[in-house]
């Protein structure tokens, strides 16, 4: 998942017994990242990507991810498309690459809109874990990370407070070590070291999509990975990152990738329209949020 995943469990349990849960918990993302990752030909996703209009049996890992991935393409009114794939690979995001290293120049020129893709309809066989994608291939990408957060925080379930973080994507449960609640860094997407706003969480997810290092540039044109599923552009006019608070994280994932679709024109209208709790940033550096984030936030920066 080219992401660094931590997970700390507060005090008050057998040490043993925590160490085991967290061992089980890091082995979810590794199942999740064998299954969905779109840089290995032999993944599960894939292997059914490769064969779009046919039955294809993925497993459970993989069979559950594109069964939420197509929930959240029904919930967002297909504002959230996981068939962005192409997309990607024309822009030459082909292969996982070390972002963070510095400036990315890949091969290709600008590319016109394309039109909007059908809508989707997968089709799903419960029994043997088949699907039949349809006829365009699917990146699970953030959403496969949201999943395994999600799953990882169901092994470590039923002790003391816990949390499970891979990437920008976290899951806060009970109370931290110090017995109050949780407390999330909003990050910089400028990339400075100093947090611009500290929010306080707990039993609930939270997710960043921030362009701050996957951005790159193809053929002069600066270029990022959050793409509109209506033009294959990357979008998001004027916006540098997106926070979401809610009680799920793949929920938390996939709803700051579509606000952040929006633009930052639009953003706070369709935050307040579903009654999201969300905090953003635009190319300027100023900090906004929705009228539910308020209630989560410990500090902001002036």
């Amino acid at each position: 998942m080219a992401s660094d995943i931590t997970i700390r469990s507060a005090v008050g349990e057998d040490e043993q017994e925590v160490r085991v849960r967290i061992d089980e918990a890091l082995q979810v993302f590794n199942a999740v990242e064998r299954a969905c990752t779109r840089f290995d030909p032999c993944s599960s996703l894939m292997r059914a990507n490769a064969r779009l209009e046919h039955w294809n049996r993925v497993g459970r890992v993989c069979f559950d991810a594109l069964i939420e991935a197509h929930w959240a393409y029904r919930e967002t009114a297909g504002r959230f498309d996981p068939r962005v794939l192409s997309d990607l690979v024309a822009m030459g995001y082909s292969r996982s690459l070390p972002f963070a290293e510095g400036n990315v120049l890949l091969d290709g020129g600008p590319r016109p809109d394309r039109p909007p893709m059908p809508f989707w309809r997968p089709r799903f066989r419960e029994v043997s874990e088949e699907v039949m994608l349809g006829s365009h291939p699917v990146d699970l990408g953030g959403i496969a990370k949201g999943l395994a957060v999600r799953w990882a925080s169901q092994v470590l379930a039923g002790g003391h407070g816990y949390l499970v973080e891979a990437g920008g994507d976290c899951y806060c449960a009970g109370t931290a070590p110090d017995g109050g609640p949780w407390r999330i860094a909003v990050e910089d997407p400028a990339g400075g070291t100093q947090p611009l706003a500290v929010l306080a969480i707990g039993d609930l997810a939270c997710a960043t999509s921030s362009v701050r290092l996957r951005r790159w540039k193809v053929g002069g044109k600066s270029v990022h990975h959050i793409v509109d599923p209506d033009t294959g552009q990357s979008g998001g006019e004027g916006l540098a990152s997106v926070t979401v608070v809610a009680t799920d994280p793949a929920v938390s994932e996939v709803w700051s990738k579509v606000l952040f679709l929006r633009g930052s024109d639009a953003i706070g209208e369709l935050a307040a329209q579903r009654g999201l709790a969300a905090m953003w940033v635009d190319e300027s550096g100023a900090v906004a949020a929705s009228p539910g984030m308020e209630c989560h936030v410990l500090w902001r920066a002036a």
